[in-house]
């Protein structure tokens, strides 16, 4: 069992270069948490300050109707204007509170610094999601320095919840700290996963999640990795794998999910990179993998 699972928070206020890179602070609903670390304090809370003002824009504007959705690589890589203008308010207020950082963007805005400190943005992770009006979209910021991620924060407006972590300082949620679930049975697991834009991929990893179903509890599909990473993270699902990801994705959700417990990496357990993705705690981390890997060979 979690120590605390995040579920218990849905009712709480809301005021409660890519893959190359690759301890808690005063938290958005107002918890005082302990730090080692001032740089990383400092960070995290540029980080959930940002997220929150975003977050809170878009949930606003989407109430209100989308008048601008448009596509990118293909026809379910979508982005609205509400992409747009949360990143538009995470740059400025970077370019106000921490001006000489480096910063990648995944709607484009990006621009070197001088502090060793980048923020990877992703303004809403979950697109579709937020399209369709589904809760489950967040906006996801990290601060990466030369070691990997510092500093992450992962707000749910339509939830409620911030998630947040620094590096050696443990997971939160709302505040309260996360922990991942302690299974031990792959068996047991309940899996999310996530698929490509790119149709002819899309249709390779479906029919490699078709080859093991039968061998965990379940599979989910959540449509944003961030999302997904914070709720291994929490307990919610007992693991997370998925490829073709950007540093923008995984940036706060991986350290969140680390400093909760979990074990990242990519599917044979080695470094984790954005182009294969797997969290879990570090029970069935291995046989998880196996499982993926496996399920992955072509038949013949």
């Amino acid at each position: 069992m979690v120590s605390v699972s995040c579920s218990v928070l849905l009712s709480a206020q809301p005021e409660c270069r890519s893959s190359a890179f690759w301890c808690c602070v005063q938290s958005a609903n107002g918890a005082n948490l302990p730090t080692t670390d001032p740089l990383a304090s400092q960070l995290l809370q540029v980080a959930t300050t940002l997220a929150k003002q975003a977050g809170d824009m878009a949930l606003d504007g989407r109430r209100n109707g989308l008048k601008n959705v448009q596509t990118k690589s293909t026809v379910t890589d979508m982005v609205t204007e509400f992409d747009k203008a949360s990143e538009v308010l995470i740059v400025q207020g970077l370019a106000n509170m921490r001006p000489d950082d480096a910063i990648i963007g995944e709607e484009g805005a990006s621009h070197s610094g001088t502090t060793g400190i980048t923020w990877h943005i992703d303004p809403i992770d979950g697109t579709t999601n937020f399209f369709y009006d589904l809760p489950t979209w967040a906006v996801s910021i990290g601060a990466v320095d030369e070691h990997g991620s510092l500093a992450g924060a992962v707000y749910i407006p339509a939830l409620h919840e911030m998630f947040t972590a620094i590096r050696g300082g443990g997971a939160f949620c709302n505040g309260e700290p996360i922990h991942c679930n302690p299974l031990s049975d792959v068996s047991r697991a309940l899996v999310c996963t996530g698929f490509s834009y790119a149709a002819e991929q899309r249709t390779v990893q479906a029919t490699r999640v078709s080859k093991f179903i039968h061998q965990v509890r379940d599979i989910r599909r959540f449509g944003a990795a961030s999302i997904d990473m914070c709720f291994v993270a929490c307990g919610r699902f007992d693991a997370y794998f998925e490829e073709n990801l950007h540093s923008w994705d995984i940036a706060a959700g991986e350290l969140i999910a680390r400093e909760a417990g979990c074990q990242t990496g990519d599917f044979a357990g080695n470094a984790l990179r954005p182009a294969q993705v797997l969290v879990s705690n570090p029970t069935i981390f291995s046989q998880l993998g196996d499982l993926i890997l496996t399920s992955s060979v072509s038949d013949r």
